[in-house]
């Protein structure tokens, strides 16, 4: 494998997406070679630097299809491994999509990676795969791991993966577990739902669930800066970490906030439950410990996180009214 060496080209699948695209940034700011492998179902070409950009190049492709792409991990030294259904309830209603898009594309973008001896890979796994957790704050050595959807099952089988091929491979494997990441180009994700329901009917808002559902959410900008700290610190054959903050917010307060942002006249109508969907989970609060340990802290608590997202899609979409 290639060592430890933080320089060479990165390869980004997922690139286009709102938290890959912000990676992008960074990495070319940072005087790395970027190329970014995206199929372009949930990210957009427009999240990224125009075409010319040194230093970056752009491939489309879906990753089960590894010849369109294979050139891209050529003297590569770098996967961040950031693609995956962005629709958990759509994934619940047809499985194979995570399972073909999230188990089955990670296993072919790993042998990509082993086959052009590439030495180090990033992976954006989530917090769903907890299942149900009776642990709050929940850390990573928490089990049994019990996935109660089918992306959240394809997230752990991505996880398992990467841990192969860290000891069976050499190939030095990063896990990061997400809390809810939020921030600029969002395509997904509560508060873009909230504001496309006002966008349809500004006269009510309707909540999946009852509204107790409590979560952390974590910025764009934090996300990113912890798992690079982690990458360039860490060196262990596979090195898993909880991303969140220490605190949480309840999705009615979160409902309050965007409606409050619109005028604050729609109504607030909640379907009740416990669950928002089928394959929801509820409560999440995720022990932080092991990447604070590393000195990193977050900029903005949970509820900061939504206040200023809130302000960014106000402005976003004014300038594109």
């Amino acid at each position: 494998m290639n060592g430890t060496s933080h320089e060479g080209p990165v390869v980004v699948t997922g690139g286009a997406g709102a938290i890959g695209s912000y990676l992008v940034r960074e990495l070319l700011a940072a005087g790395r070679e970027v190329r970014v492998v995206d199929n372009l179902s949930g990210g957009r070409r427009a999240h990224l630097p125009p075409d010319g950009t040194e230093g970056l190049s752009f491939i489309v492709a879906d990753l089960k299809e590894p010849a369109r792409y294979a050139s891209a991990f050529d003297g590569a030294a770098e996967l961040w491994h950031f693609a995956a259904n962005t629709d958990i309830r759509k994934g619940s209603k047809d499985p194979k999509l995570d399972f073909e898009d999230g188990a089955v594309g990670t296993y072919v973008v790993l042998e990509e990676a082993r086959r052009h001896d590439v030495g180090r890979a990033v992976y954006a796994s989530s917090s769903v795969v907890y299942g149900f957790p009776s642990v709050f704050p929940t850390p990573e050595e928490y089990g049994p791991l019990e996935p109660q959807s089918p992306y959240a099952a394809a997230k752990l089988a991505g996880e398992a993966l990467f841990s192969a091929y860290a000891y069976t491979h050499g190939l030095r494997s990063y896990l990061f577990r997400f809390a809810n990441i939020i921030g600029p180009n969002m395509t997904h994700g509560v508060l873009f739902d909230f504001f496309e329901k006002l966008r349809a009917d500004p006269s009510r808002l309707e909540v999946l669930g009852d509204g107790r559902q409590s979560k952390s959410y974590l910025r764009t900008e934090d996300c990113i800066a912890a798992m690079r700290l982690a990458v360039e610190r860490c060196d262990r054959p596979v090195n898993l970490f909880n991303l969140g903050t220490a605190d949480r917010t309840p999705v009615r307060e979160i409902a309050e906030k965007v409606v409050a942002a619109h005028g604050g006249t729609a109504r607030i109508e909640f379907t009740g439950g416990s669950q928002g969907w089928v394959g929801d989970v509820p409560q999440q609060l995720l022990a932080i410990d092991r990447i604070l340990a590393l000195g990193w802290r977050p900029r903005w608590s949970s509820g900061e996180a939504i206040d200023r997202t809130i302000a960014d899609m106000i402005a976003e979409r004014r300038a594109g009214a």
